[in-house]
């Protein structure tokens, strides 16, 4: 099942295992079951402290539980833990083993801490890049605490189950049988969920912060950036974002990153904050800005207002806040998000396996979500409001190829239908003859752009265009004093991430420069501000 290379490599960190495991094993006769045998006993022989247990008697098969002796501990996966997955096997195998979780000692300290109990269950696609971090935070607990259990499923081989529970998006996590969440989450916002408390004391702590030099507002690739240019100016810099690592999480496959010919979202955000933190920045993960007091007297301090009831205070900002993925906006939108309307058409496609889906949008997302999802689902309609798609000649040549496509143009998608329960059907107009036709389908993916993440910014004298995006001049200054801004949320132009990383920088260096610059507000007009 796994090559020499792989088999290498797992030899290679499984000697960092503190204790002894094993792999409990629950088969059946299908071929999905002696593809797991063939995994586990690849795993098993790569170590003398893992033994294979074949007596399993779970209701899921094929599935395995890694267990360890002490009875303290059991992550399972239902399903092959391949593709994006195989990394979340080998730091389960790890964890369970006593290898400590690169995580912060508080974090670790409040996952134990927990009472439970919890019994968490994750549905994964192999495919899905978003994923692995919702896997890896509770496999990770489960290691740590033992009134917590996780199963991971592969949503695409346990179909019937994934139909009796509707289940029609991933990452989609249950606990206790109950919905808990979907989409990407991380250790940190788990707990938060979990622990209720653990907002409060953030507050805290954030409220009995010093002022900063630069503080960074978003953790994208503009914010990256900018909190790395800041910290080697050696002023004392700070970030404040939602998730570290903005729609980078969301994105699959990058080739155009100059001088990497191909990476993926979720390892180049991961490459930033590493990054980051390789110099004396406050990292303040899971902060949501809600609103930007701007400084009375120069040289004074500009509020950052976070939802928590905590604020910041700095002697310049950058807001790089990115933008987010633009609804369509049409009747049943909303009722049927994720449980047949989706955004990410590599996570959420392997459940549409031999269905029939739609794809709003005929830009290069729209058009490589057509041609993606042609080789997993019976059939897709494009839909363009435009006359003509917008993507680029390459991907149409490619779309046009492709026999189960049917290309809409000159359509206003005008409601997504459901039966309550799920997405049955997709309305739109003919723009030309005002004709409205329906189509049967089982889900709709959106891909129409973004819109930028400044609705907090409205009421706070930053002047945003008439789409929302912040204005900033050649410098990344906006209309106030102070203020910058870079990336997907401002006025420059090709939202792209080589493009933010450089706004980012640059930002952070006119920054440093009106600092610089800037005679310093005595301490009680800084009081004052």
């Amino acid at each position: 099942m796994l090559d020499d290379s792989l088999k290498t490599q797992l030899t290679a960190y499984l000697q960092n295992l503190r204790q002894p495991i094993e792999l409990v094993a629950s088969l059946g006769e299908g071929q999905g079951s002696k593809d797991m045998l063939a995994l586990l006993q690849d795993v098993a022989a790569t170590s003398d402290k893992v033994t294979l247990n074949l007596t399993g008697d779970d209701a899921r098969k094929p599935s395995f539980a890694i267990t360890r002796a002490a009875g303290d501990a059991s992550v399972r996966f239902a399903g092959l833990p391949l593709g994006h997955e195989f990394t979340s096997l080998v730091l389960a195998l790890l964890h369970v083993g006593g290898h400590p979780p690169k995580v912060d000692a508080e974090v670790l300290d409040q996952v134990r801490a927990l009472q439970g109990p919890f019994h968490f269950e994750t549905y994964f696609s192999q495919s899905c890049q978003n994923c692995p971090d919702v896997v890896q935070a509770l496999n990770t607990m489960a290691a740590l605490n033992p009134n917590i259990t996780h199963v991971a499923i592969d949503g695409a081989l346990f179909k019937d189950e994934v139909e009796q529970r509707q289940v029609m998006a991933v990452p989609t996590i249950l606990l206790n049988g109950q919905p808990f969440g979907q989409g990407r989450m991380d250790l940190e916002q788990i707990l938060a969920k979990l622990d209720t408390g653990a907002v409060d004391r953030m507050a805290e702590k954030i409220r009995a912060k010093d002022a900063f030099d630069v503080l960074v507002i978003g953790g994208g690739p503009a914010g990256a950036a900018a909190a790395i240019y800041a910290a080697r100016k050696g002023i004392n810099t700070g970030v404040a974002a939602e998730r570290f690592g903005g729609q980078v999480l969301d994105t699959m496959a990058i080739e155009n990153f100059i001088s990497v010919q191909h990476t993926e979202g979720p390892k180049l955000a991961s490459a930033l904050e590493q990054h980051v933190k390789e110099y004396d920045v406050d990292i303040m993960n899971l902060q949501k800005a809600v609103g930007l007091v701007p400084t009375k007297v120069p040289g004074g301090l500009i509020e950052v207002k976070l939802e928590n009831g905590a604020s910041l205070k700095s002697r310049s900002v950058i807001l790089s806040t990115g933008a987010r993925w633009r609804n369509v906006n049409v009747p049943g939108e909303n009722e049927y998000k994720n449980r047949g309307v989706a955004y990410c058409p590599h996570c959420d496609g392997p459940l549409y396996k031999g269905k029939r889906v739609a794809v709003i949008g005929g830009g290069n997302s729209g058009v490589e979500a057509a041609i993606d999802l042609a080789g997993i689902v019976a059939h897709v309609t494009l839909i363009e409001f435009d006359s003509q798609l917008r993507a680029d000649a390459v991907l149409q040549r490619k779309l046009a190829s492709l026999p189960n496509v049917t290309i809409v143009t000159s359509a206003m998608t005008t409601e997504i239908l459901g039966d309550g329960a799920k997405v049955t059907a997709l309305t739109y107009k003919d723009r030309n003859s005002d004709a409205v036709h329906r189509v049967d389908l089982e889900g709709v993916f959106v891909q129409i752009g973004l819109v930028p993440n400044t609705e907090w910014l409205k009421d706070s004298g930053v002047a945003l265009s008439n789409r929302g995006e912040i204005e900033i001049d050649h410098r990344g200054e906006t209309s106030i004093p102070g203020v910058f801004a870079a990336g997907d949320a401002t006025t420059t132009p090709y939202k792209q991430i080589i493009i933010a990383m450089g706004e980012g920088s640059k930002a952070a260096l006119s920054a440093f420069d009106y600092l610089i610059r800037l005679d310093p507000a005595r301490p009680a007009e800084q009081a004052a501000a």
